[in-house]
């Protein structure tokens, strides 16, 4: 029997710890998408840590920037940047005000709302692939940077709530190198994500983009 998932909101101290505590205790915790056609619900099944000033492969290692300004904040706040010109990601601040560390959704299950999550991925084969991977999460909850600086442990209905439901036991999750990342923050064994889950997106090592002639 599959337990029901605690909807207690997460308060902002879960976020207020080292990234690298939080990262992995996000998994199988709720992500609440609201908008103007309903809710969304996700279950997140992979994430990945990114720890700011000590961290090479962290928007934020070279200091504050109009684009990430957002990670230096208040933790429980929603970071969302775009890239490659094409797609958004999303992020949840983490950490003491002011260091800038974060945990990129990377991947989950859609649990409610899926009928709206199929009208924005309709290159998905299934629904499993309705959020595997950072910029397909995204684009399945309407998420884009309108909603960067949303303050996800607000009190109320807000657009974006994580919600305690169900933690995933430590012998469940796995860990290894961060997708797509190079250089000196390539290392760094910061992906985690739900062991045997089949909406945890395939990892990549970075491969150099091509500019077109």
């Amino acid at each position: 029997m599959i337990a029901t998932p605690d909807r207690t909101p997460l308060p902002r101290t879960f976020f207020e710890r080292p990234v690298l505590d939080v990262a992995p205790e996000l998994l199988g915790r709720l992500v609440v998408r609201t908008t103007p056609d309903g809710p969304i619900t996700l279950r997140l099944t992979e994430v990945e840590a990114y720890d700011g000033p000590n961290d090479p492969g962290s928007h934020a290692f070279r200091g504050r920037t109009a684009r990430n300004s957002v990670m230096f904040g208040p933790a429980g706040h929603v970071y969302v940047y775009f890239t490659y010109g094409m797609w958004h990601c999303m992020n949840l601040v983490c950490g003491p005000e002011g260091e800038a560390s974060g945990v990129l959704l990377r991947a989950g299950e859609v649990i409610e709302g899926a009928e709206q999550a199929r009208k924005r991925r309709l290159s998905a084969r299934n629904d499993k692939e309705l959020a595997k991977g950072p910029a397909r999460l995204a684009t399945a909850l309407d998420v884009d940077r309108a909603l960067d600086g949303t303050d996800a442990c607000a009190a109320g209905d807000t657009s974006i709530r994580i919600l305690t439901g169900t933690p995933v036991p430590a012998d469940q999750v796995r860990n290894g190198p961060r997708t797509g990342v190079s250089g000196d923050g390539g290392v760094h064994p910061w992906r985690y994500w739900v062991a045997d889950d089949p909406t945890v997106s395939p990892y990549r090592a970075h491969a150099p983009r091509r500019r077109r002639s």
